[in-house]
């Protein structure tokens, strides 16, 4: 796991210290090595966390006659494999390293190379015979890949900062990208928060050359009714136990040590029992443990390490630890969030780290492609209920669905047939299942300036969504839609990325992921709705998989959602970042929200209301909306955050970038 970037020339070459720059940004991703190539039309750079070969990975790393050059992000699971068909082909190695096996894929296949990877990637090969430039990212998003282009040369990295580094790349806010993370939680590929700064989606690869740049999708998840698995329940399971043994075991090829997450739930419980069946020896395993009681999981932990035999590392996080790295939590995922679930990855990757791991595997994902998640059974619930608008028993079903939402359940039947949307013509919206979430989270819209909101109509995330989606989507059945809402933007735009790779690799961890073996993927794709979940009962085949291998307790206990405290802790007088950040002036300064219903919305966080979902994420989201354009965009007071978080120890690694006065802009 590590940190590229690099450019290609159409114009001047730039200095040399600025690609070194870009590195320098990259630092944290990569704290082992540093390299760099460089000739008269491009560059390359690399910052390296060694985990595979250790000695003979340097990169950037070149073919024998020293024309393909290539910088890679990530692991190549099946790199063994793939390195003996091409040694029978007549390819000779100098090391044992992944990314040597990309080198020589990509001589003998070209860039369809990518179809036989197995694994988690963001890479960038430079052909000098053809002066091309190929960027290619894994099939479900793991790792990030940025690019953007300026008058004189196309620049990318795995984090925007290092585009950044580069001094003529203008430093402005996308609204319209604004608009959709305070809709969807995420912007939508290929826009990032920041205008002019693409990513490449996952799945897709980009070749620029001669001046023509061509981006392509080469996988996605297809659901195919006519082409569903009918065998056997015991079979299917026996399927999934097989496949995700055989990604378990190859995500353990390591040449430094590798542990585990182990939350306490279903996914990582049973990824941790897969990983005692192949090694044999105690593994160590690492959790989140909360003061609150409502987001708190150390029993379940506890009963899974005792049964698991694992050597257990918990860290305790407290609502004011949430608001001490916030600002930190925001550098590193360099896009508003609107829930504080980051901030205790963020720390725990930082117990791994300092407990010398650099690898975990975790169980990320089993909730998107076997339905795992509350809005698939939420989804369902209401379906059913609109079969019967009238009915004063169905609405019961929604309050027990989440009894953790006091506000949710003190709301009459009327409310909540409106809130959930039951009515026929929401029925037909392709987007039935996420309808509730999305105008919740489009509520924080109301605190926009009112010089912004003209900026971004009502709908225009919707329609650029719709616009996006595959061509067979209509035909889809519901449960599928919903899956791929949740799998082709939430899990690559958060889950895998501000919960994810930025705060994992923010202490130079690599998180590893079984479930999100394409093979998995495409396994599960292909399973009717009802083997997800059967009635009520959430990842029903998972669970039947998982049987005997991990305490019943369990396997059958219902998923309770990974939160974290927000709200009142953000206030204390420790946290003079939030003052700073939410005073009227300042707000009114930066102009994207109200001064005014910003200064309403702290004056009731202050004064101890009652506050619900809607509330909560609106202080997120605005906070850390102030916190991104503060780092990234205007240089006053950055230090003052900076210097106040640390003093209370989370002093960052990585360069940190001051830049000019705030510009705002709609577009791509």
């Amino acid at each position: 796991m590590c940190g590229i970037c690099g450019f290609v020339n159409s114009g001047a070459g730039g200095r040399p210290d600025w690609l070194h720059s870009m590195a320098a940004s990259l630092r944290h991703r990569g704290p082992d090595d540093t390299g760099f190539y460089r000739d008269g039309h491009a560059g390359l750079g690399h910052t390296r966390l060694s985990i595979v070969d250790l000695a003979g990975g340097h990169q950037p790393m070149c073919s024998t006659d020293r024309a393909v050059w290539i910088t890679f992000n990530g692991e190549i699971f099946n790199y063994i494999e793939l390195r003996e068909d091409l040694i029978r082909r007549g390819h000779r190695f100098a090391t044992r390293s992944d990314t040597e096996v990309i080198l020589h894929l990509y001589q003998e296949e070209g860039e369809r190379c990518v179809d036989r990877l197995n694994g988690q990637w963001a890479f960038a090969i430079w052909d000098n015979r053809c002066r091309k430039l190929f960027l290619s990212r894994d099939r479900l998003g793991v790792r990030p890949l940025f690019y953007t282009q300026t008058r004189d040369r196309f620049l990318f990295g795995s984090e925007i900062k290092a585009l950044l580094a580069w001094p003529d790349v203008p430093r402005e806010l996308d609204l319209e990208a604004l608009d959709q993370i305070f809709t969807f939680w995420v912007a939508l590929p290929a826009r990032t928060a920041f205008r002019g700064i693409q990513q490449l989606p996952p799945g897709h690869c980009l070749t620029l050359q001669d001046g023509r740049l061509h981006v392509w999708q080469y996988w996605r998840v297809e659901f195919n009714s006519e082409a569903e698995r009918c065998e056997p329940e015991d079979a299917l399971a026996e399927e999934l136990f097989a496949l995700l043994l055989n990604a378990t075991r190859i995500r353990l090829r390591s040449d430094v040590p590798v542990g585990a997450y182990l939350s306490g739930g279903l996914d990582s419980t049973f990824i941790t029992a897969l990983i005692r069946k192949i090694a044999g020896h105690r593994l160590r395993t690492f959790s989140v443990a909360f003061d609150d009681p409502a987001f708190d999981e150390s029993d379940f932990q506890n009963e899974a390490s005792a049964y698991l035999g694992t050597e257990h590392s918990r860290l305790r996080c407290t609502g004011a630890d949430v608001a001490r790295v916030l600002p930190d939590v925001v550098r590193h995922a360099e896009q508003p969030i609107l829930r504080t679930a980051p901030a205790p990855l963020f720390l725990l990757s930082k117990l791994v780290h300092e407990s010398g791991f650099k690898v975990v595997l975790t169980g990320e994902g089993a909730d998107e492609i076997l339905g795992g998640y509350d809005i698939f059974k939420e989804a369902k619930v209401r379906r059913f209920w609109a079969r019967d608008p009238g009915s004063s028993m169905r609405p019961a079903l929604l309050r027990r669905l989440y009894p953790y939402l006091e506000d949710l359940q003190r709301q009459p039947a009327d409310y909540l047939k409106k809130f959930f949307h039951v009515s026929e013509a929401d029925l037909r919206s392709p987007f039935f299942s996420h309808l509730p979430r999305w105008e919740l989270t489009a509520k924080i819209k109301g605190f926009l300036a009112d010089e912004i909101r003209p900026a971004v109509p009502d709908g225009t995330a919707l329609r650029e969504l719709e616009g996006l989606l595959p061509p067979a989507f209509a035909q889809w059945k519901p449960f599928h839609q919903a899956e791929h809402l949740e799998t082709a933007y939430l899990l690559p735009g958060y889950i895998l990325s501000s919960q994810g790779d930025r705060m994992a690799m923010a202490h130079a961890v690599e998180g590893r992921y079984p479930f999100l073996d394409h093979r998995v993927v495409e396994f599960a794709a292909a399973l009717p709705p009802r083997l997800k979940m059967k009635v009520l009962d959430q990842k029903y085949l998972l669970k039947r998989s998982a049987a005997g291998w991990i305490p019943e307790s369990i396997r059958q206990r219902c998923k309770q959602p990974y939160r974290a405290p927000d709200g009142q802790d953000f206030f204390a007088s420790s946290n003079g970042y939030v003052q700073d950040m939410l005073a009227p002036e300042r707000i009114k300064r930066t102009g994207i929200f109200s001064p005014n219903r910003v200064a309403a919305l702290v004056k009731k966080f202050r004064a101890g209301m009652p506050v619900g979902t809607r509330d909560k994420m609106a202080l997120i989201g605005i906070l850390s909306t102030e916190i991104l354009v503060q780092e990234f965009i205007t240089s006053e007071a950055g230090a003052n955050i900076r210097e106040r978080t640390t003093q209370h120890g989370e002093n960052d690694t990585h360069t940190q970038l001051h830049f000019g006065e705030l510009s705002v802009r709609t577009g791509g």
